[in-house]
């Protein structure tokens, strides 16, 4: 639905692609821990979870409704993780990003940043976006703190949004325009030129 944006992005620490069948077993790994799922649909560090999340991945993949890509360390090339870009609205040049996880050792490591930073970059800079959204369960104040470091605007609550696998999500949702892209890509490089 919006091809351009399902392309390979490649930064310093990270490298990213679209998921493919052939990504399962390193997703599956990066995966184990409960504690990366606790927030989401459901609970990817077990067999049938993960099976169902990657099999939905590459379902929305094909139906070109979602284009979820992997994270890999750029100088292994070892998977930790996966995002995606959702909610796609090229009619409306805007799209959410979301469905992100890495492995616990990856949480400080400047792995989101650099995430962020080139799908972003991508999204307002190659593909005309005008708006890129973001939600989290309302309690999930880790990812929270994250995106209001960017910093993206919090616009508010939709309550009893969603069901996930621990009961009922209230989801926050916060979004940067493309008025603020300059700002926010100026942070997130300052931000990432410290971790060198």
């Amino acid at each position: 639905m919006w091809p351009e944006l399902r392309v390979p992005l490649e930064g310093r620490l990270i490298a990213m692609e679209p998921l493919r069948a052939e990504h399962e077993a390193g997703l599956r790994e990066a995966a184990a821990d409960e504690v990366i799922w606790r927030w989401m649909q459901l609970d990817g560090s077990t067999q049938d979870g993960f099976d169902r999340w990657f099999a939905q991945a590459l379902a929305e993949s094909a139906s070109g409704r979602e284009i979820p890509f992997v994270t890999a360390e750029r100088t292994s090339g070892r998977l930790i993780g996966s995002t995606r870009f959702l909610t796609l609205r090229p009619e409306h040049r805007g799209a959410e990003i979301g469905n992100t996880w890495l492995m616990p050792s990856q949480w400080s490591s400047g792995a989101n940043i650099e995430a962020k930073l080139l799908m972003l970059e991508h999204a307002f800079e190659r593909c005309g976006a005008m708006r890129v959204e973001f939600k989290t369960d309302a309690r999930n104040v880790e990812s929270r703190r994250a995106l209001e470091a960017l910093p993206a605007a919090f616009e508010g609550v939709f309550r009893k949004h969603m069901l996930i696998h621990v009961g009922v999500r209230d989801s926050a949702y916060y979004a940067v325009t493309d008025e603020e892209w300059p700002a926010v890509k100026a942070n997130l490089e300052r931000r990432l030129q410290a971790r060198s």
